[in-house]
């Protein structure tokens, strides 16, 4: 029996191909469209799982309040506020990294580029610290700097390749400008995976506050807490004490402190409403498809009124004409849906590609098996909801009528 229905119900949608055509087409554009948009908002979820396990959740930060680009706000920390945090019960150790924007050049008679450039400690635990901050990058091509290096420089992963940040790629050994002076380079950093900082330059501390006058004032002070601490009320504490030192009133103080695990979760509350807003968007295109089905359902009704009145006549009962017509819209739906999310999958494979070429590696579409079955789930549903008024109005036409319509 269930053979036979799914076969007669195939037959029927073969029937009128153009229409069920269309039909699938209009469900397929929704579900393409939510299938693309959730798997790259569960790239960047899973990107984030990946960055809190490497950074691990012992970090603080600590960073001046203002708007701009780091080193252009006016407002910093001070070597007096590191020293002071160092001291603070739950601190394992805290290190403090300048920021500035500069031109870059590889020949100083020529126009160069406008990059970050960071200042590293030396120390070799502030250093990983530093490292362990930004995602658990680290050196992948020669060292990073020391003590002692006035005249070096590391570069981020972009300058190893062509026509990235110049056209020709860098190795160790070169060298570079930057305000006139020129540094060798020593190394390159791991590819974080976006253009920015992969541009960025690293100067020890003391050359960076040489180079840009800086003084003991810093743009970030990273921070790990002590074992067994909770970060959250480690960075509660921290900012408490900081602001009565400096003493600036609760809301009114010109820094904030925050834990790696609040700024994820900030980061992931964004995410999750702008994945929201873009879902409901492509959700428009589905109620579009529903009432498509709908239309098609209740036209397939008309035409097949006398075909229902010959079943009702030798013994089919309404719950079997509901569940043909029933049945039927779902599998549009899920026709629709399943083609829906085969090609949003190659349009999402082929738009990491094209991103990651672009310098956005870190944007890459993620597939769970519960988005390929909640996408064919919810499209057979949608579907199969959107036929239920036209399969009651089928199932409960009387058999003498249905005979006798023209």
């Amino acid at each position: 029996m269930i053979g036979d229905l799914i076969n007669y119900i195939i037959q029927n949608i073969r029937h009128r191909f153009t229409r069920s055509s269309l039909t699938i087409l209009s469900i397929l554009i929704g579900i393409m469209s939510i299938f693309v948009l959730i798997s790259f908002g569960e790239g960047l979820r899973n990107y984030m799982n990946v960055m809190a396990k490497e950074m691990g959740t012992d970090k603080l930060i600590a960073q001046p309040k203002g708007f701009g680009p780091p080193g252009s706000t006016g407002v910093y920390l001070t070597k007096d506020d590191l020293d002071f945090i160092k001291k603070q019960n739950g601190v394992s150790e805290a290190t403090g990294a300048i920021v500035r924007q500069s031109e870059v050049k590889i020949d100083e008679k020529k126009v160069g580029k406008w990059v970050f450039i960071m200042g590293m400690p030396t120390e070799p635990n502030e250093q990983k610290l530093m490292e362990e901050a930004f995602a658990g990058y680290g050196i992948l091509k020669g060292r990073a700097v020391k003590k002692g290096d006035e005249n070096k420089v590391a570069l981020g992963y972009n300058y190893m390749l062509a026509n990235k940040v110049f056209s020709k790629p860098l190795k160790p050994g070169d060298n570079i400008f930057i305000k006139g002076k020129s540094f060798d380079i020593v190394g390159f950093y791991e590819e974080i995976g976006n253009p920015n900082d992969d541009a960025n330059v690293y100067l020890a501390n003391d050359v960076i506050k040489e180079l840009f006058d800086t003084g003991d004032n810093y743009d970030y002070i990273f921070i790990r807490t002590e074992k067994g601490a909770n970060p959250t009320e480690v960075a509660d504490k921290v900012e408490e004490k900081l602001r009565k030192k400096n003493g600036q009133k609760e809301g009114e103080e010109d820094f904030y402190v925050q834990s790696f695990e609040q700024l994820l979760e900030t980061f992931g509350t964004v995410l999750l409403v702008l994945n929201s807003i873009l879902v409901i968007i492509a959700g428009i295109s589905v109620v579009v498809a529903a009432v498509n089905i709908m239309n098609t359902m209740y036209t397939a009704v008309l035409e097949r009124t006398k075909e229902i009145g010959i079943m009702k006549s030798i013994g089919a009962r309404n719950s079997y004409i509901l569940l043909i017509f029933f049945i039927e819209s779902g599998f549009l739906g899920l026709i629709g849906g399943a083609i829906g999310v085969l090609l949003g999958f190659g349009l999402a494979k082929l738009g990491g590609i094209a991103i990651a070429a672009a310098g956005y590696s870190f944007l890459q579409p993620y597939f769970p098996w519960w988005l390929i079955v909640g996408c064919l789930v919810f499209s057979f549903l949608v579907g199969a909801g959107s036929g239920f008024f036209p399969a009651r109005a089928a199932s409960r036409l009387k058999p003498v009528d249905a005979l006798r319509y023209e």
